[in-house]
């Protein structure tokens, strides 16, 4: 298996070669890129700036208020019970599978929610 980033006409050059040379049966996948490290790192932060604002008294730690801004978002988010009946586990979301572009809008809708909330912003922004 190969991954290519097309990112300049050599890339493109050698996923042309990949295909032309691929055996029969072979799949290809195009897709846009995935999110960043450093978007996924201030995903966390922003989450856990959120958190601790508490904004309208809401007292959530920072995997329920990403599945909040994931569900906002038309994410599908489920719950199911956990094994010892104590709480819910979160299913069906995974900022791990968001683009570049979903991670984005999710940093946004998470900036324009927390300035309605007065969220004071680790980062300075």
């Amino acid at each position: 298996m190969q991954t290519v980033i097309l990112s300049s006409a050599a890339a493109r050059d050698r996923a042309h070669h990949l295909i032309r040379h691929a055996p029969e049966g072979y799949v290809v996948t195009v897709k846009p890129p995935a999110r960043s490290t450093d978007q996924n790192d201030k995903m966390w932060a922003m989450l856990s700036d959120i958190s601790l604002a508490k904004p309208q008294g809401r007292r959530l730690i920072p995997e329920a208020w990403k599945a909040a801004f994931m569900h906002a978002l038309g994410h599908e988010v489920r719950f199911t019970p956990a094994l010892d009946g104590d709480g819910m586990i979160p299913l069906g979301y995974r900022s791990s599978r968001l683009t570049k572009a979903q991670m984005s809008d999710l940093i946004e809708l998470m900036y324009e929610y927390g300035a309605r909330h007065g969220v004071v912003w680790t980062d300075g922004k």
